[in-house]
C-alpha cells in the first residue's frame, strides 16, 4: 500500500518520530510548513487558542499528490491537548477515500482530540484507520 507521512513539526520532535517511522513503513514524507514561522510567543500563546478552537493557519502548499496514495499517516505537536494549528489545514485539504492514520505527539502522551480529528476524516469521505498518541 502506497503511504504518504504528512507531519508538522514546530520543535524537530515530531520530525525525528515522521522520519524514523518512514523508514519502517518505507513511506514518502512531506512536512507541512507555516507560510509565516510563528515565533515562540506567538506559537505558544496564539497558537495555543487556535488549536484548541480548531482552527487552522496557512501552510505552504503541498508538493505531494495526497490522492496518488492509498494510505496517509498524519502527525503534529499537541498544543493545549490539540493538534497544532496548520495540522488543520492538511485536514481540510484530504482527498476523500483514503485511510488515515493520526499520530499526536506530546511529552504528555494525552491529546483531547481524537472525535473531532476522527470527525474531520469522515467529513472529507475518508476512514480513520487509528489514532495514537506518541510521547516524545
Amino acid at each position: 500500500m502506497k503511504t504518504l507521512i504528512l507531519f508538522y513539526s514546530y520543535s524537530g520532535k515530531t520530525k525525528n518520530i515522521a522520519e524514523a517511522l518512514a523508514a519502517e513503513e518505507s513511506a514518502d514524507t512531506e512536512e507541512i510548513k507555516d507560510i509565516k514561522r510563528p515565533g515562540k510567543l506567538k506559537a505558544y500563546t496564539a497558537g495555543i487558542v487556535a488549536a484548541i478552537r480548531g482552527r487552522a493557519w496557512p501552510v505552504r502548499p503541498l508538493e505531494a499528490d495526497m490522492a496518488a496514495y492509498e494510505r496517509l499517516i498524519l502527525l503534529a505537536p499537541v498544543w493545549a491537548g490539540n493538534p497544532a494549528p496548520p495540522f488543520n489545514a492538511v485536514l481540510e485539504l484530504l482527498p476523500p477515500g483514503k485511510v488515515v492514520d493520526i499520530k499526536m505527539v506530546s511529552m504528555s502522551q494525552k491529546s483531547e482530540c481524537r472525535e473531532r480529528l476522527e470527525t474531520a476524516v469522515k467529513t472529507k469521505g475518508s476512514t480513520l484507520g487509528s489514532f495514537e498518541d506518541i510521547k516524545a
